[in-house]
């Protein structure tokens, strides 16, 4: 039984009922935006724009997304059978998607991203995906932004009402028909670095500046 619910699970019919479910769902909450402006007008001056968020919140901010697919944006998922289903899902949605993460493919998927970022100029990166640690900001999203000159622009979702999942990244839900604000943070812009301790103070600079909006304690 559970062999056959796992054949289902990663079938092309399911992605496609993921798919609407999260779309009718996402149409419940009621989303405030903050801070849009700035990288908004990046992109219509052709700057490229790496955004940026943690893996507990992701989910939250699916629709508002789902409006720049006109642009072709780009994401990074890993290449297990669960990243096969959230990426069927993201391309229903317009989104490209480089398959590969730090324990499979990364190299590959990194190189797909810097690319893809250089023609298209949009693309977005869950900092401690696929799986962890949580609130730790991993160095492919420093090599991403170096190489194409990215702007990066960190966001957050704060709920009123929520669920969050007893998972490795305490993954948030919020409850149908809630209030979230979908918050945009100063844009950073990393260049070039001539040593590795350069590069691990881009990273811990970033780290540092997005975990205020990580909920870590929440239950």
């Amino acid at each position: 039984m559970f062999k056959k619910l796992k054949f289902i699970i990663y079938t092309r019919p399911f992605m496609l009922f993921v798919y609407y479910f999260i779309q009718i769902y996402s149409m419940t909450l009621r989303l405030r935006v903050v801070n849009e402006a700035k990288w908004q007008n990046l992109l219509g001056q052709n700057k490229p724009v790496l955004l940026c968020a943690w893996h507990q919140q992701f989910f939250a901010a699916i629709r508002y997304f789902r409006t720049y697919s006109k642009f072709n944006p780009g994401i990074m998922i890993s290449q297990s059978r669960d990243g096969e289903l959230i990426a069927g899902v993201a391309n229903k949605t317009g989104w490209h998607t480089a398959r590969g993460s730090s324990t499979r493919g990364g190299k590959n998927a990194m190189d797909a991203m810097i690319s893809h970022i250089k023609k298209y100029g949009l693309g977005a990166h869950i900092l401690d995906g696929p799986t962890g640690p949580m609130g730790k900001v991993k160095a492919g999203v420093i090599k991403i932004a170096q190489e194409t000159n990215a702007h990066v622009v960190p966001f957050y979702i704060t709920p009123k009402k929520t669920w969050f999942f007893n998972s490795w990244d305490r993954f948030m839900l919020p409850k149908p028909f809630s209030k979230l604000t979908l918050t945009f943070g100063d844009i950073i812009q990393f260049t070039k670095t001539e040593n590795s301790k350069q590069f691990e103070d881009q990273r811990l600079l970033l780290e540092k500046t997005m975990l205020p909006g990580l909920y870590v304690f929440k239950s």
